[in-house]
């Protein structure tokens, strides 16, 4: 899930937003300004109702923050580097490098996110008797409660033992610990997700067709989103069982046609350096032949026709820094949740300093087919 608007970094984790949380938003907002405010506490203006359900609604997107903070913080702690947060409609996500090294440190980082959670919904719940005990407005003291009770559903919900759940990666640690094997436990919690998708779609529909209940839309959303999540983790189980020991320098593209950064783009189109790969993507030299970034044909495209005699390839290439880089030797699977999340999403192969190959998803997809993986490639 990409980001849409950065926040920053938190203890050095990158965070940001992807443009469906607004959903999300939106649907708290209406539900509490007006449903279960106005309904719980009537007479107050309508303002009043809009304002404090918006804040609640913020209030929920920090404990979903805090949530997978803690994901983060846990993961580092073991041994995990953490990629960044992205906060989207169904919750948030946090992108871990790599995976767990052990079946334990599975089960720290996946159980400490209903655990945050749950004494979220604790103190809330503290907060919200102690502001009763001091006479404080109900509508104030109701939207603590709500905020208490949706804390708690969050951490019952993401126990459940289903994969891409918490409860699920708690479920792959147990299996894992019991039967050594990581691809075995991961085919079985990814299993499980499925089977509970296809039971919430069910019975969300069900509930729209018998019960003329909208509402039921809602878990037959989140449970078609299990099921595709659920489908995707076991198809990246296979691929890592597959993978697993790969170096990048058996998969990638080696000595990738490249271009000058002083080039002009006009100059770099009349030369036409496609030939049979059809390329799409070109690592950019700097005059002393280290590499300077890349460019792609998506960017010659967006410059007018007749600028491109005048503008140089540096002008318009992404920098180096936007662009994912790898060694010879660096595992194929360390580097592809890295690629899934970059947006040129090709990696450069360095040694040294110097360039020798390109790599990309597809190269990676074509490696599960043994021998495909010296035939030319696309980049």
């Amino acid at each position: 899930m990409d980001e849409t608007l950065s926040l920053g970094r938190i203890g050095g984790v990158r965070v940001g937003l992807h443009w469906s949380v607004l959903v999300i938003v939106a649907l708290v907002t209406v539900a509490l300004a007006r449903g279960r405010f106005p309904d719980a506490h009537p007479g107050h203006p309508a303002i009043v109702y809009w304002a404090l359900a918006l804040l609640a609604a913020v209030v929920f997107l920090c404990s979903l923050l805090a949530h997978e903070l803690a994901h983060a913080v846990v993961a580092r702690r073991n041994g995990v580097q953490v990629d960044g947060i992205t906060l989207w409609m169904l919750g948030g996500a946090a992108r871990l490098h790599s995976e767990a090294p052990t079946p334990a440190a599975e089960l720290r980082i996946a159980g400490v996110g209903p655990l945050t959670s749950l004494v979220a919904g604790g103190v809330l719940a503290g907060v919200a008797a102690g502001l009763d005990a001091l006479h404080v407005s109900g509508l104030v003291v109701e939207a603590f409660v709500w905020l208490a009770a949706i804390n708690v559903l969050l951490a019952v919900f993401n126990a459940l033992p289903a994969a891409p759940l918490d409860g699920g990666r708690l479920l792959r640690a147990f299996l894992w610990h019991r039967t050594g094997d990581r691809l075995r436990a991961t085919r079985g919690a990814s299993a499980a997700g499925r089977v509970l998708g296809w039971f919430m779609v069910v019975t969300g529909f069900a509930a729209v067709l018998f019960g003329r209940d909208l509402s039921g839309l809602w878990p037959a959303l989140i449970g078609w989103f299990l099921i595709g999540a659920a489908t995707a983790e076991a198809r990246q189980a296979e691929m890592r069982g597959v993978l697993g020991g790969v170096p990048v320098s058996r998969v990638m593209t080696a000595d990738p046609v490249t271009v000058p950064e002083t080039a002009a783009l006009a100059d770099f189109l009349a030369e036409g350096p496609f030939g049979q790969y059809r390329h799409s993507t070109f690592p950019v030299l700097a005059a002393d032949g280290s590499v300077a970034g890349v460019l792609t044909l998506r960017r010659v495209n967006a410059t007018p026709a007749e600028a491109r005699a005048s503008t140089r390839v540096q002008e318009v290439m992404r920098p180096l820094t936007d662009v994912v880089t790898a060694e010879p030797g660096e595992p194929v699977l360390d580097l592809l949740p890295r690629l899934e999340t970059s947006p040129v999403r090709r990696a450069l192969v360095l040694d040294e300093g110097r360039l020798v190959g390109i790599l990309t998803i597809a190269d990676i997809t074509r490696a599960l087919s043994w021998p495909a993986v010296s035939a030319p490639a696309r980049h």
